[in-house]
């Protein structure tokens, strides 16, 4: 009877209790103990006192949002953005950039106990950015009504509520100048607005691709149908005011969920697609395809995972996830051979004409799922020296990871954006005879709890 007593929490809905908080969960919030019971306190920085409201009682834990902070960490800094709290886009904003550097190399190494029981591992300090701001070239917003007007912003955390986004401090200038003219031209024009409810009504979203070399930009008009009559008008407007727009594209979704890009479509101005550059090489990005959104971190990113796979000249690599061949042609220059596999077939065309565009001829793409391409390639007899795996945040398939190790691969390279995903992976491989050599974080997404790794994994028997 006693144990059952002691699992009874120590607090409900709407009683304020103090709170110190001592460390950091995954998503960035404080979490401390309230007679020996978990509270998260989102706001809250690791080694400050908080009076905290509490707003949800579960098992076992409780969150709560501050009232009153007793004693601030050093580390504390005003937010620069109006809508901070609101908008779901960043999280960080009341932590000093250091400070979020520091609780990114903690969250990497507690993930990889935690959920890898991976210890002793060698991680790198985060690689940050000189100039944390304005670093991002995509920006993808929902559209939305609000007291009669048309607004487009990101979603207030946890929720599908749009939170009208004017001035995005980590978007690009240009990007967000395209989207407040894009939303007034909208307005203007009295083109209705998809309700997620109901079903009813043609734009979704909106996306806006910037290329920082080229100069160039596309803007996506998602829409659920393909009938668009305002279509080339609207996109004639917005390419008249901003020269830098080389694409007006209309991408067609008619599905329900949160899938934000359809597979079809309409170009109704200038080109498919634009061009960017990253270090020598040039790439067609279209509406479709993955391109990192952090273009002076993903070249920093790429110069890490080339040099983790070690290339001799003599190998024949799998780019795993491959996206728009990027990383692929980067390593094609160190390699014999990079066979790119990735599932959108879009992508793959421009990861070919990408190719092309750089005289690159030691590369093949194949359109596919990792985890059906790859043991057919190993059936026909293609065999590969060393693996870069770039998946999506779900991480690898577990089949991709047993198909590497059954072929004794004896290096591999594993570029993540989710810790827990990649503590996942690293463990089944550690399983299966790898050894993790080292671990290099990078702040891709400087101001939110998401952290780049690059891991370089080898065969302990090679």
């Amino acid at each position: 009877m006693g144990s059952e007593e002691r699992q009874i929490p120590p607090v409900e809905v709407g009683q304020e209790v103090t709170v110190e908080i001592k460390g950091y969960a995954n998503q960035g919030e404080g979490v401390g103990k309230y007679n020996g019971f978990t509270v998260f306190v989102p706001g809250a920085l690791d080694g400050e006192t908080v009076l905290a409201r509490i707003t949800l009682v579960k098992k076992n834990y409780a969150r709560g949002e501050i009232v009153l902070v007793f004693k601030e960490s050093p580390h504390r800094t005003e937010p620069v953005c109006q809508i901070y709290g609101k908008c779901g886009g960043c999280q960080l904003l009341h932590l000093d950039y250091q400070g979020q550097l520091e609780f990114k190399h903690q969250r990497i190494h507690d993930v990889f106990e935690r959920l890898g029981g991976l210890t002793n591992i060698t991680v790198h300090p985060v690689i940050g950015m000189p100039k944390p701001w304005e670093y991002r070239n995509k920006v993808q917003y929902p559209f939305a009504k609000e007291d009669g007007k048309v607004i487009v912003g990101c979603y207030q955390q946890g929720t599908h509520q749009v939170v009208d986004t004017r001035d995005c401090k980590i978007q690009h200038t240009l990007n967000s100048k395209i989207m407040n003219t894009v939303r007034e031209l909208v307005d203007g024009m009295g083109i209705t607005i998809y309700d997620e409810q109901t079903g009813q009504g043609l734009l979704r979203h909106v996306l806006v691709k910037n290329a920082f070399e080229s100069k160039e930009a596309m803007v996506v008009l998602v829409t659920n149908g393909s009938d668009f009559p305002e279509g080339e008008e609207l996109a004639r407007l917005i390419a008249q005011k901003f020269p830098e727009i080389k694409s007006v594209v209309q991408n067609i979704n008619t599905t329900k969920g949160n899938v934000v890009l359809g597979e079809r479509n309409k170009v109704l101005y200038g080109e498919d697609g634009i061009i960017d550059r990253l270090g020598d090489l040039e790439f067609k990005i279209s509406a479709n395809s993955f391109y990192q959104v952090n273009p002076a971190q993903t070249e920093t990113l790429y110069n890490i995972a080339v040099e983790y796979a070690d290339l001799q000249g003599d190998e024949r690599v799998v780019d795993a996830y491959c996206g728009v061949g990027s990383l692929t042609l980067f390593l094609a220059k160190k390699a014999r051979e990079v066979y790119g596999v990735e599932v959108v077939p879009a992508a793959i065309e421009d990861a070919e004409e990408n190719a092309k565009r750089n005289k690159i001829d030691n590369v093949k793409f194949l359109v596919g799922e990792v985890e059906q391409v790859l043991p057919k390639l190993i059936r026909i007899g293609v065999r590969f020296d060393v693996a870069v795996l770039d998946p999506p945040r779900s991480g690898c398939d577990k089949k991709v990871l047993e198909t590497l190790a059954d072929i004794n691969l004896k290096r591999i390279v594993y570029v993540s954006c989710n810790p827990s995903t990649l503590a996942r992976d690293l463990r089944i491989l550690v399983d299966r005879g790898y050894k993790v050599e080292q671990v290099q974080p990078i702040d891709m997404f400087p101001h939110t709890f998401h952290v780049e790794c690059i891991v370089g994994i080898h065969r302990t028997d090679s």
